[in-house]
């Protein structure tokens, strides 16, 4: 009797345990699939070697990777509502784990995700979409070497929340 009410209770944390899964993923709005690389558990003991590529001298830590079918999808994941279409910024940020999806499993990905958190967006991982983000990569080198570089003044929240508002001769405010 002791041992069917073991199993019983077994039986009943294992369902408990699976369905609590399930939950976890849908909130986290990862595709199917096995999840083969995470980055979002932030402790000391969990911190994974980033993907780098010497071909496109690119290092990165992308939030997830599921692996479905043969295909490796990067899953971004944004803490903040969703605005009507994904950042330009989380685009190419996607686009370069893509990259290195690409490079460093020798698989090139069809899509990313983008989640935030109220919504999702699937991004095409087009050559286009690459190409953009290799020309990116390149002015960011080339300022990297500049003497001086202009701030970029998009978004006036950004320039609010800077600390170097106070001394920038480019502030909005």
């Amino acid at each position: 009797m002791l041992i069917l009410v073991l199993a019983i209770l077994l039986l009943v944390a294992g369902l408990f345990l699976y369905f609590r899964a399930q939950q976890v993923r849908e909130e986290t709005g990862l595709p199917p699939g096995e999840v083969i690389y995470q980055d979002t558990l932030r402790t000391e003991t969990a911190v994974l070697d980033p993907l780098f590529s010497r071909t496109f001298r690119l290092a990165g830590k992308p939030d997830y990777l599921v692996q479905e079918n043969g295909e490796i999808i990067p899953v971004e994941v944004k803490s903040g509502r969703a605005p009507s279409r994904p950042y330009e910024a989380h685009v190419m940020q996607l686009a370069a784990y893509c990259l290195l999806v690409s490079d460093v499993y020798a698989r090139r990905p069809t899509h990313g995700i983008v989640r935030y958190a109220d919504r999702q967006f699937t991004i095409p991982y087009s050559e286009e979409l690459e190409d953009d983000l290799l020309r990116v990569m390149d002015a960011m080198r080339f300022d990297a070497n500049a003497s001086n570089v202009h701030r970029s003044h998009e978004q006036t929240g950004r320039c609010i929340a800077c600390s170097f508002r106070y001394t920038c001769d480019e502030a909005l405010l």
